[in-house]
This record gives structure tokens, C-alpha cells and sequence, in this order.
């Protein structure tokens, strides 16, 4: 009787296996290489298999900007993408202004008003060189030394990072 219960379970387990053999699966993987699939799922009686792999993503395109109301108006777009351009190496003489904060730079207090400060001018202690918009907020930018602008590396509107050069300064004694 043990016999026939054995024989029994032998042939449910063979009932139980897989249809699906070593040599198929590696033509499976074969063929999910060759279509370039991401993810693969196949279920047969008693059998699954499921198959992802990660597909490396390519960097986009960059295109070329394009003008509109918001950026008109002088509000950044939440999508925009702005080159980072290499900062310079610095000189020895001279004394730079970074943003103490990520912000909006903007060179002068409204859009009909003159630059604060132009590049040639001297410019005293805690006078203002610039305005950083962060959270709605205006943030004059003074300078901290007595010297003559010799270079403004952000253009007016564009986005400042924390630590970012805004001017070059070269120092009166």
C-alpha cells in the first residue's frame, strides 16, 4: 500500500514540476534582450517567472529655451534648466561676493530702475550691490569691503545657488 501512495505522490509531483525547462528560460531571456523589454511575466500551471531589469535612462536632449509670459515677467519657471557655466579660478587680488542663500538675482530694485552697481564702479562698505528673491522675500546683498566691481558673474533674473560668486571686487586700501 506504501508503494502505491508513493507512485501516487510521484506522479503528482510530476504533475507539480514546471513545464518550462533551463533551455527555455535562457531563450526567454534570449528574446527579452533582443526586443529590449524591461519586464517580463509568464505564468503557466504551477510555474511563474518574472523578469525586470533596469534600463538605463539617457540624458534628454537640452532645447533651446523659450520665451514666455512667466519668464517675461521675470518669475523663473519651475522646469527651466540653467547651463552651469565654470566658475573662474580666483585671483589673488580680488574679493568676491557669493550668495549667502538660493535665490532670484536681480541687479537692480525694480525692472525700470538703474543697476545698483556697474562694473568699473567703486562701491564703499554695506552698500548695496544686489537683491536676492528667496521665498517672496527681498534680500538686499551689501558689500563687506571698500573696492571697485571688476566683475558680476550672474546675469539679472537668473537663479543663485548657496555659495555662488556674484561679484569681484578689487579691494581700496
Amino acid at each position: 500500500m506504501k508503494a502505491a501512495k508513493r507512485e501516487e505522490l510521484s506522479i503528482t509531483e510530476r504533475e507539480m514540476r514546471p513545464k518550462i525547462d533551463f533551455e527555455e528560460i535562457a531563450r526567454l531571456l534570449n528574446l527579452i534582450e533582443e526586443k529590449n523589454l524591461s519586464h517580463f511575466e509568464l505564468e503557466t500551471e504551477g510555474f511563474r517567472i518574472k523578469i525586470s531589469k533596469e534600463i538605463p535612462i539617457k540624458a534628454a536632449p537640452q532645447l533651446p529655451s523659450m520665451p514666455s509670459a512667466a519668464s517675461s515677467v521675470g518669475m523663473p519657471l519651475p522646469y527651466q534648466v540653467t547651463e552651469e557655466k565654470p566658475q573662474p579660478e580666483p585671483k589673488e587680488n580680488l574679493h568676491y561676493i557669493t550668495s549667502p542663500m538660493v535665490g532670484t538675482f536681480y541687479r537692480a530694485p525694480d525692472p525700470t530702475s538703474p543697476p545698483f552697481v556697474e562694473i568699473g564702479d567703486v562701491v564703499k562698505k554695506n552698500q548695496t550691490l544686489c537683491i536676492i528673491e528667496a521665498m517672496k522675500l527681498m534680500n538686499e546683498i551689501e558689500s563687506d569691503i571698500d573696492g571697485i566691481v571688476r566683475e558680476i558673474y550672474v546675469e539679472n533674473g537668473k537663479p543663485v545657488e548657496y555659495g555662488q560668486r556674484l561679484f569681484a571686487l578689487e579691494p581700496i586700501s
